[in-house]
């Protein structure tokens, strides 16, 4: 039985303004109506597996929880305190099987692939197990279709008697254009995929013979984990200590066992807007328009328009995002480059640079649709069954109006129960609370009202969701 291990701690900041921070990539749903995350692990059915093992950056730890069970596929959660790259995220997942007892084959997939043919995937995979089983350290290599200087590399050696497989003969960085050109007339080269296949104690073995710090620092933050819900929390102060480092360099470089297998499954790692307007289908004109969109002579562009109608005229190869609180323009021959607006967003501590407008927490979402220097409006929706913390602040009132839905408020030493068009105040200082005690969704109107407005003006006295 195959254990997949889904690494889903990238932050995709080449989609700016779709993905942010803290709502990276692989949560967007960019090919169907399933999220990337969810898309990875529904192209494993058919596929003898047991229960996923999930990789995660501790700030997305309700959205995946979320998002996994949307699909009956929760599994284990495993959170990283802080970002150390994949060679130690593949560890703590090896290690966490084989401290239970059993030795898997760990197929490791990135969350924010695209993969369309899905039966030759399964194919590939099924085949590839044998080599896995066989304590060989399998990575898949995508068949180039074009010259791509966008991915690193791998050349394939000998074939690998009876299989499918080929001796890794070298790994090579993201190539010049001339370069890429030579490696695909060649055709001993594949796409680094970043998907691999191997026993969760081969990969153990490699990595300590390779890199000793970086397994000696995981079984530590192993050592002492705690469960919070549905998440596993390793030592925050040992993983810290970790050496940051990819698998590719820290095993798959080094050592003699690695075998890289064909894959010719219409791949695509959604790296930029460009790689969305490769996928999607286009117009007569070589548009590809999502939202309300109208255009006028314009032609081989991509439009994405959430929020309001967005209108194009005279364009030619040119990316529009609307979203609610930002808008990109790009050259689509330039859109490598969006990760330069997210550094200048950083640098001058702008919030777009990690949230959207509309802010997903464990409960629901809110969307700040006004502010001003003392006022804040927010639309607030409630999931049914859900509780947001019993807090206070110490610097704002809050106006609460009923949209739709039934709210239990605790307001002070009060508890009301709210519906359509009827409201509650909560003075500064006053502790409150807010439920949806119905089977549909609560929609509210928060206002606020002080001296300081953020988010970080919460004291919380209890949270079933575990948060400070």
């Amino acid at each position: 039985m195959i254990t997949p291990v889904i690494m889903a701690g990238g932050t995709g900041s080449r989609l700016w303004p779709l993905s942010r921070k803290l709502f990276p990539k692989q949560f967007l749903k960019v090919a169907t109506e399933n999220t990337m995350i969810q898309e990875t692990l529904l192209r494993l059915s058919g596929l003898d597996t047991a229960q996923p093992l999930t990789i995660c950056n501790e700030e997305h730890r309700f959205i995946v929880a979320e998002q996994l069970r949307e699909i009956n596929e929760l599994g284990t959660i495993i959170l990283e305190p802080v970002g150390r790259n994949t060679a130690p995220a593949i560890a703590l997942a090896a290690l966490t099987e084989l401290n239970k007892g059993s030795d898997p084959v760990l197929l490791v997939l990135a969350a924010d692939h695209v993969i369309k043919n899905t039966d030759e995937f399964q194919r590939v995979v099924k085949n590839s197990a044998e080599l896995a089983e066989a304590g060989k350290l399998v990575t898949f290599g995508i068949v180039p279709s074009h010259a791509e200087t966008g991915y690193g590399y791998i050349r394939q050696g000998k074939a690998v008697a009876g299989t499918s497989g080929f001796d890794v003969a070298e790994f090579v960085e993201k190539p010049d254009l001339d370069t890429a050109n030579s490696y695909l007339v060649s055709g001993d080269y594949l796409w680094n995929s970043g998907m691999f296949m191997f026993k969760a104690s081969r990969y153990v073995e490699e990595l300590t013979k390779f890199n000793p710090d970086i397994i000696d620092v995981c079984k530590k933050s192993l050592a002492h984990t705690s469960t919070d819900l549905d998440f596993v929390r390793v030592d925050e102060t040992e993983f810290t200590q970790c050496p940051d480092d990819s698998i590719d360099y820290a095993v798959m470089e080094k050592t003699d066992s690695a075998v890289v297998v064909p894959l010719d499954a219409a791949w695509n790692d959604i790296g930029s807007f460009s790689a969305i307007w490769d996928l999607k289908d286009k117009d007569e004109n070589g548009n590809v328009h999502q939202g309300d969109v109208l255009s006028h002579s314009s032609t081989n562009s991509l439009v994405i328009a959430e929020q309001k109608l967005v209108a194009t005229v005279g364009l030619d190869n040119i990316i529009v995002v609307e979203t609610k609180d930002s808008i990109l323009v790009a050259n689509k021959d330039n859109v490598q480059d969006v990760k330069k607006i997210v550094e200048q967003l950083k640098s001058l501590g702008r919030t777009e640079a990690d949230i959207h407008r509309q802010v997903y927490r464990p409960w629901g979402h809110y969307d700040s649709i006004d502010f001003g220097a003392r006022d804040q409006v927010k639309r607030i929706t409630v999931k049914p069954g859900e509780k947001l913390s019993i807090q206070m602040h110490h610097h704002r009132a809050e106006h609460w109006i009923v949209v739709s839905g039934t709210a239990k408020v605790t307001n002070g030493d009060k508890t009301l129960l709210l519906t359509e068009n009827q409201s509650t105040y909560i003075p500064v200082g006053v502790i409150h609370a807010l439920e949806n005690p119905g089977v549909l969704p609560l929609e509210l109107i928060e206002v606020q009202s002080g001296s300081y407005l953020g988010e970080d003006d919460i004291v919380r006295f209890e949270d079933r969701y575990g948060r400070a």
